[in-house]
């Protein structure tokens, strides 16, 4: 019986060294090397993470909030190194879901063969 743990194992390491990760890692580390790339995308993250918070809290998110989301957006979308970025991390997320799709399975055809 295969150890499902080494097989986690044995698919972080395939995803380490997938293109998609590696593209990835490129992406992140030009923009960490450029500092203004750097700042700009810090305050894009951390936008981010206030208003998650803020969602996971329950509390509301103000229009003013989200008009400096917004503009944050805007401002990391015109950033060449920013958008290449965001772009592969989309990319290896795709592929993420996709695995992610695979190993439950078992579950979605145990609990679809409930069904009817």
């Amino acid at each position: 019986m295969p150890n499902m743990y080494d097989s986690a194992y044995e698919l972080e390491k395939a995803i380490r060294e997938s293109e998609e990760f590696n593209g990835l890692k490129a992406a992140f580390e030009a923009v960490m090397s450029d500092e203004s790339a750097k700042k700009m995308f810090e305050d894009f993250r951390d936008t981010q993470m206030e208003l998650q918070q803020k969602q996971m809290q329950g509390q509301d998110i103000t229009e003013e909030e989200l008009e400096k989301a917004r503009k944050v957006v805007e401002l990391v979308q015109q950033h060449d190194a920013i958008s290449k970025l965001m772009e592969q991390e989309q990319r290896l997320n795709l592929v993420i879901n996709e695995i992610s799709q695979i190993i439950t399975k078992p579950l979605e055809e145990l609990y679809g063969s409930q069904q009817g």
